[in-house]
C-alpha cells in the first residue's frame, strides 16, 4: 500500500493570502526505464511497415501493466520510409486506460544518450494502443559509422516512461489567527519626515523658497548630493545650498521622489523634471520622465523633446523621438504618392 504524502503546511504553499480552507492534491507518477539492444542491426531486412518488438517490461515485478517497444527499421509508410519508426506499446493493463509520457533516445559508443525525443504531453493508452514517432531518426544518419550510433552493429534504444497513477486529495482548515505582517511604510514615513521638516540639517534656497532636508537621505539617494556633503564644499560647511537653475515646483517634486520614490505630478513637468533628475543623477526618476514624454510625443513637440533628450543623454527618449520623426516622414511620403 503506497504511503500518503504529507502535505506542506498551508502557510508554505504560497507566500500570498491564506485561505480559511485548503486542499493539497498529490498526483502520483511512476517512472521507470527500459533498454533494448538489437544486435546486427544492419542485417535487418524487414520491408517497410514490418516490425521488430522488444520483450515486455513493467515498472516492477508486481506491476500488472506490461509494455513493449516497437520498431519499424524501414519506416511505417511511404512518408517515413527513410526513417526508423519507434513506438511505445501498452501490451496489457488491468485498467481500461492509462495516461503516460515517454522519452526515447539512442545510446552511442560512449553509452551516452543522444537523439532524444520526448512526448509533449501524457498520452491516453488503452490495451493494444501505441504512441511514438514515425520519423524518429533518419536511416542514413543512423547507419553512418561516423556518427557512432551502431557500435559493433548494435542499436541500443533507451526508453523512459512516466505513468500517471491515481491522485490523492488532502484538505483542511487554516488557522484564521495567522499572524499578518504589516505593509512596509518606509516611503510614507520618509515622506512625512520630509513634509514635517523634523530633524532637518540642511536648507535649499530655490527661487526665493526655502526647502529643509536631511543630508543622510539625500546622500543615500543621489551620488551628486553625496559628493556635495562628503567633501569640504561650501554647501557642506554652511548647510545651505543655493539652486538657481531649477523651478521651485520641480525641485519640490524631485525631493518628494527622493524621499518616497514617487512623483505624482510628474506628467505636468516631465521635461523640467528630467533635467533635474539628470543633474542630480536620479536614474530611475530620469527614466520615469522619459517614459512620460514618450507617451506624449506629437508633431508639435517632437523636435523640442529630441533636443531635450540629446542634451541630457536620455537615450531611450532620443531613440523614440527619432523613430517618431521617421514614421512621420514615411507617412508624408505616402501621402504625396
Amino acid at each position: 500500500m503506497s504511503r500518503v504524502p504529507t502535505p506542506p503546511p498551508p502557510g508554505e504553499m504560497s507566500s500570498g493570502p491564506v485561505a480559511e480552507s485548503w486542499c493539497y492534491t498529490q498526483v502520483k507518477v511512476v517512472k521507470f526505464s527500459y533498454m533494448w539492444t538489437i544486435n546486427n542491426f544492419s542485417f535487418c531486412r524487414e520491408e517497410m511497415g514490418e516490425v521488430l518488438k522488444s520483450s515486455t517490461f513493467s515498472s516492477g515485478p508486481n506491476d500488472k501493466m506490461k509494455w513493449c517497444l516497437r520498431v519499424n527499421p524501414k519506416g511505417l509508410d511511404d512518408e517515413s520510409k527513410d526513417y526508423l519508426s519507434l513506438y511505445l506499446l501498452l501490451v496489457s493493463c488491468p485498467k481500461s486506460e492509462v495516461r503516460a509520457k515517454f522519452k526515447f533516445s539512442l545510446l552511442n559508443a560512449k553509452r551516452e544518450e543522444t537523439k532524444a525525443m520526448e512526448s509533449q504531453r501524457a498520452y491516453r493508452f488503452v490495451q493494444g494502443k501505441d504512441w511514438g514517432f514515425k520519423k524518429f531518426i533518419r536511416r542514413d544518419f543512423l547507419l553512418d559509422e561516423a556518427n557512432g550510433l551502431l557500435p559493433d552493429d548494435k542499436l541500443t534504444l533507451f526508453c523512459e516512461v512516466s505513468v500517471v497513477q491515481d491522485s490523492v486529495n488532502i484538505s483542511g482548515q487554516s488557522n484564521t489567527n495567522t499572524l499578518k505582517v504589516p505593509e512596509c511604510r518606509l516611503a510614507e514615513d520618509l515622506g512625512n519626515l520630509w513634509e514635517t521638516t523634523r530633524f532637518t540639517d540642511c536648507s535649499f534656497y530655490v527661487g526665493g523658497q526655502e526647502f529643509k532636508a536631511h543630508k543622510s537621505v539625500l546622500a543615500a539617494r543621489s551620488p551628486v548630493f553625496n559628493a556635495m556633503f562628503e567633501h569640504e564644499m561650501e554647501e557642506s560647511k554652511k548647510n545651505r545650498v543655493e539652486i538657481n537653475d531649477v523651478d521651485p515646483e520641480v525641485f519640490k517634486e524631485m525631493m518628494r521622489f527622493i524621499y518616497t520614490g514617487k512623483a505624482p505630478n510628474l506628467e505636468k513637468m516631465a521635461d523640467n523634471l528630467l533635467a533635474a533628475a539628470d543633474k542630480y543623477a536620479l536614474e530611475r526618476l530620469k527614466v520615469m520622465c522619459e517614459e512620460a514624454l514618450c507617451s506624449n510625443l506629437s508633431v508639435e513637440n517632437v523636435a523640442d523633446i529630441l533636443i531635450l533628450a540629446d542634451l541630457h543623454s536620455a537615450e531611450q527618449l532620443k531613440a523614440q523621438a527619432i523613430d517618431f520623426i521617421n514614421r512621420q516622414v514615411i507617412f508624408m511620403k505616402l501621402q504625396i504618392y
